[in-house]
């Protein structure tokens, strides 16, 4: 497919229907927070902000997958799998809310993040207490909000499906919601885990908090959810899963990837700061792995001094992250990630599924894995 990565959720307006329904969804909040009363209004904003971006890739997987297994453009279903996409994106906006503060990050989307923007706000207005409080109280309440907004839109979605097709996709979104739960909760572990003498045993420990917090909602569950919302059978859903869980880990270790060595213009946030957050990643554990191998004591001692380190200096960051590269840890990964690519592309030639469906989720799975942002 000819199409540039950025605009495959555009095709058949995928992007556009989604955005208006997310876009409604906010106007309905803005209106229920002036109700209920006059200060809420920064909330709408920041919610509306978060929104603004994002590639809408959950919502196309879960509309391709809709597509793939039997779904029929113009049909009720149409209506029922686009406002899931919805659901979808603001489910990931309450997840990035309350990331940014489990992360202490500075920055999403090149804008400050909720909870520094709020602490900020705090200062300007000249209200008392901890600035820093407020705005990491604010932030937890903006996620808030958007859960439940996504937990509204998501029930509107099903209402007019069969029972059957809408209790399978019910238990599909409460078991993805509860998995992003838990595994930040593992990745709050991971983080405050002292390394062990064992690298493989860090980076096991590192792909299980990928699996749970990141790949089964980024990619594995959206197309689970648009598969049994077109009437997939058990076993065309497990197959599904088989082929979407490797993809989501592969999109997740690219952007761990983007994280240390993307452009701060296309990925909005500053070269590096996943080293500043300390982020225990398989990039960091196979970097690692390699400087004990090679009793590199130089690369061990950057990491021990700048991993984790929020005041180090740019020279700092931009050594460690030498290192990491001249460690082979980002070859590794890489290949890490073309194999994982290759399991979701041979599980897709293996269902034969239509046209252009079937030509779009690959497209998708090319979009996931070797973007730049």
């Amino acid at each position: 497919m000819s199409l540039e990565s950025r605009d495959l959720p555009d095709v058949e307006d995928v992007r556009a229907r989604v955005d208006v329904l997310v876009a409604a969804h906010t106007s309905r909040l803005r209106s229920t927070l002036a109700q209920i009363g006059a200060g809420s209004e920064p909330l709408a904003d920041a919610v509306e902000q978060m929104l603004s971006g994002g590639k809408r890739l959950r919502a196309a997987f879960c509309y391709w997958s809709w597509r793939a297994h039997g779904g029929t453009p113009g049909s009720p279903g149409e209506v029922a799998v686009l406002r899931v996409g919805a659901a979808l994106e603001l489910f990931q906006a309450a997840a990035l809310f309350h990331d940014d503060v489990m992360d202490d990050s500075d920055t999403r989307r090149g804008h400050p993040a909720a909870h520094r923007a709020f602490a900020v706000a705090h200062d300007e207005q000249g209200l008392e207490g901890s600035a820093e409080r407020f705005g990491m109280a604010a932030a937890i309440l903006l996620g808030d909000l958007a859960l439940v907004a996504s937990e509204q839109e998501f029930a509107a979605a099903i209402v007019g499906a069969p029972p059957a097709l809408g209790q399978r996709a019910r238990r599909v979104f409460d078991l993805m919601r509860t998995e992003v739960t838990v595994g930040q909760y593992l990745d709050v572990v991971a983080q405050s885990t002292p390394w062990g003498p064992d690298a493989s045993l860090d980076e096991a420990r590192a792909r299980e908090v990928i699996r749970a917090k990141s790949a089964r909602y980024s990619v594995e569950h959206p197309m689970v959810l648009g598969a049994a919302l077109a009437g997939a059978t058990e076993a065309e859903l497990d197959a599904v899963s088989a082929l979407a869980l490797p993809l989501g880990e592969a999109f997740q270790l690219r952007d761990d990837l983007l994280g240390v060595f993307g452009d701060p213009a296309t990925t909005g946030k500053p070269a590096g700061d996943d080293l500043r957050e300390g982020k225990r990643t398989v990039l960091v554990a196979r970097t690692v792995a390699h400087a004990r191998e090679r009793e590199d004591v130089a690369t061990l001692g950057r990491l021990r001094a700048t991993l984790g380190d929020r005041t180090a200096s740019d020279d700092d960051v931009a050594g460690l992250t030498r290192a990491i590269r001249a460690s082979g840890a980002v070859d590794d990964v890489e290949l890490l990630i073309a194999e994982l690519s290759a399991r979701a592309f041979a599980g897709i030639a293996a269902r034969s599924w239509p046209e252009p469906a079937n030509a779009m989720v690959v497209a998708l799975v090319h979009a996931a894995v070797d973007r730049i942002a």
